[in-house]
């Protein structure tokens, strides 16, 4: 197995384009609960011309951020604009606690959102909350299993054996937490 020197030490913050900053504030703050603590306006040579953009961000629990950019030239937001694929295989994950996770499911249920922009799954080994956001980016709350760090050892002891099983063709769920 390789071994990496150093870690990063957490997420400092991911970043997608809106087209409708102020409709993506209210998701982002009003219903979901991440406060807006960044708002950066500004104007760059990229890419072989000046754009001009705002960047804003929404903290989450371990200092990172979830950052969003909309640009002021129609054209740039065209080339740039967000192009979500329509799978649920491609979200982004943010760890919650039980409290924040009945929380964030009240205030998407308050807003009207209903399947299948919200859905929730219990993996087992956690239970997830998703959502769709104004962009089409999915959102995953998860809470883990009471024994996370137990089950974590276990699979973090055979990765490399249940992959190169998988890989092999046999497909049987080593997942015996549902």
């Amino acid at each position: 197995m390789a071994q990496l020197a150093k870690l990063p030490t957490r997420l400092h913050h991911t970043a997608y384009v809106t087209w409708d900053q102020e409709r993506n504030r209210r998701f982002y703050e009003d219903v979901i609960g991440l406060p807006l603590t960044a708002t950066w306006c500004e104007s760059d040579e990229l890419f072989g011309k000046v754009r001009t953009y705002v960047h804003t961000f929404y903290s989450i629990g371990d200092g990172g951020a979830l950052a969003f950019f909309q640009f002021a030239d129609p054209a740039d937001q065209a080339q740039f604009g967000p192009k979500m694929p329509p799978t649920p295989f491609n979200h982004i994950a943010l760890k919650v606690d039980a409290e924040t996770q009945a929380g964030i499911e009240a205030r998407i249920e308050k807003a009207g959102i209903k399947p299948p922009d919200t859905f929730v799954l219990e993996h087992g080994y956690c239970r997830s909350v998703y959502v769709t956001d104004p962009n089409g980016l999915i959102l995953e709350f998860t809470r883990d299993h009471p024994e996370a760090d137990k089950i974590a050892r276990e699979r973090r002891a055979d990765a490399h054996q249940e992959l190169k099983r998988w890989l092999a063709g046999d497909h049987t769920s080593n997942n015996t937490y549902r």
